[in-house]
């Protein structure tokens, strides 16, 4: 038995916007918008700071660095509980 502690991903994002504001890489505006967990993997989605082509930029590499981070902070502590689970 795993011993994650079930989270609302609502819940989850609001732990994860708190770590990347308290990071010392953090950018304005950075932030994750959305959770999934695949395969026990907490994987974390937000702007990429794209320019205006679509390309990426400098700030791209480090929202994917955070986003990163944030899974392997996380993935070990807490698995996404289901808005059905009673």
């Amino acid at each position: 038995m795993s011993d994650k502690k079930p989270i609302s991903a609502s819940e989850l994002l609001m732990i994860a916007n708190q770590l990347i504001q308290d990071h010392e890489a953090y950018i304005e505006d950075m932030r994750a918008t959305s959770v999934e967990e695949k395969d026990g993997v907490l994987v974390f989605k937000g702007e990429y700071f794209l320019d205006e082509k679509g390309l990426p930029t400098e700030k791209t590499t480090a929202v994917f660095n955070m986003f990163k981070f944030l899974a392997h902070k996380l993935s070990p502590e807490f698995t996404v509980q289901s808005e059905f689970s009673a």
